[in-house]
């Protein structure tokens, strides 16, 4: 009897494993098809400024208009997310964003561009504050970070197959298709995440007052977490949004070169973000402290990042690619560390409004970043991107262990 209870155990225990990471496969397809989605601009930005006459400045305002879009959705997606649950909430935000981009194939003017991009942003935001709140749930601390490493790596791989993907089928469709084919797949997903996830149900849930967005402003690490994610954010949206214009226009690249070749550096960035987690959990396992593993973690890829300063003076296309791919990947090393901060240094009851908060601070810098790219491409050249770019994650992880107290507290318990 006692035999058949501990084989029941077990096999209960697989099950709920095998649950857990069919979820995580889950958040995963659906971040891929966020940066599919995303990436349609950027990619068709050489045919779109021919067509819609745009330039760096004007492109500039289009891309800075999705991110305010993100900037204004990212707390109202978080408070969803806490207060309505991960699988309502999370399925809305797909079913609004999709819609979205499907839109954009119909726009005539760069103003009916930005618009659509704006409203696209208010819910793809929500692919964060919904997928990070559900990995916190279902997973431990020690596989959390992983975890939310192989999530985040979706962005990556929506960034590898988003150009060769949205250029053959504009190639082969038009560039029509290339907007409404990518804003299916979200449509299809939707129903499946319905089918699949469940939130916790009521009785199983931790009964917790949720923190008010007053209070959690008021907490340094609600700080530390925001100024992070402000400097590190634009980074990576750096990469996404210019580096087709870079490519097309500084290295002389054509489209065709771009379809076969821009995916390279993304696809060392799926590496890098599976390659934080794990080293995190590697770490953890091994008895080394949350806060030592954050530390080691976000400071050695930070330094790698300022690798990418270099990249508009080497002479070599082939060089540049590389360096920009080494940066794409220490960046998003970088990044799977910092989301799991968000869970060392929140509770469950405020995972999704705090995401949400680094959300808007990343918004506004990816509000501001584009507008001041733009300017100083047509004003002076794309070296003084690649300087901000390069020194940007190491700010951002100072200010995270400057200013969040708990892990300023396990800093002066490390010192006595």
């Amino acid at each position: 009897m006692q035999e058949d209870s501990v084989e029941t155990t077990v096999t209960a225990g697989a099950r709920a494993a095998r649950a857990r990471w069919g979820i995580l496969a889950l958040l995963l397809a659906i971040t891929i098809i966020n940066f599919i989605d995303r990436q349609t601009v950027s990619i068709l930005a050489p045919l779109l400024r021919q067509t819609l006459h745009l330039s760096n400045e004007q492109y500039g305002r289009i891309v800075a208009a999705f991110q305010f879009g993100m900037m204004s959705g990212e707390f109202p997606m978080g408070w969803l997310m806490d207060r309505w649950g991960v699988r309502l909430g999370l399925a809305g935000a797909v079913l609004w964003w999709s819609a979205a981009t499907g839109v954009q194939s119909i726009t005539r003017s760069g103003i009916q561009l930005g618009v659509a991009r704006f409203w696209m942003g208010t819910s793809e935001c929500g692919n964060y504050s919904g997928g990070i709140k559900a990995i916190f749930r279902l997973f431990s601390s020690e596989t959390r970070t992983l975890a939310i490493g192989i999530f985040n790596s979706g962005s990556m791989i929506g960034a590898t197959l988003a150009p060769p993907l949205i250029i053959f089928i504009e190639q082969r469709y038009g560039i029509r298709a290339a907007f409404l084919i990518p804003a299916s797949l979200g449509a299809l997903w939707a129903p499946l995440w319905l089918f699949c996830y469940r939130d916790a149900s009521p009785a199983k849930q931790v009964r917790t007052r949720a923190e008010s967005l007053r209070s959690l402003l008021g907490q340094s690490s609600t700080w530390a977490v925001m100024l992070c994610r402000f400097f590190i954010g634009p980074v990576m949206q750096f990469y996404w949004y210019w580096i087709p214009s870079y490519l097309y226009s500084e290295r002389h690249l054509t489209l065709l070169q771009l379809g076969f070749l821009s995916w390279i550096p993304f696809l060392l960035g799926d590496a890098g973000g599976v390659a934080g987690g794990w080293t995190a959990g590697w770490l953890q396992r091994r008895g080394i402290g949350t806060y030592n593993v954050r530390r080691l973690t976000m400071y050695s890829s930070a330094a790698v990042c300022i690798l990418s300063m270099a990249v508009p003076h080497i002479a070599s296309s082939a060089v540049a690619f590389l360096t920009i791919g080494v940066a794409v990947m220490a960046d998003n090393f970088l990044s799977a560390n910092m989301f799991a901060a968000v869970t060392d240094l929140f509770p469950d009851s405020a995972i999704g409004r705090a995401t949400g908060l680094t959300g808007v601070a990343s918004g506004l810098s990816g509000l501001l970043f584009p507008l001041l790219t733009g300017y100083l491409v047509d004003q002076v050249s794309y070296a003084p991107v690649f300087l901000m770019v390069a020194v940007m994650p190491l700010i951002g992880t100072v200010l995270l262990f400057v200013l969040a107290k708990p892990y300023r507290s396990e800093q002066k318990a490390l010192a006595l």
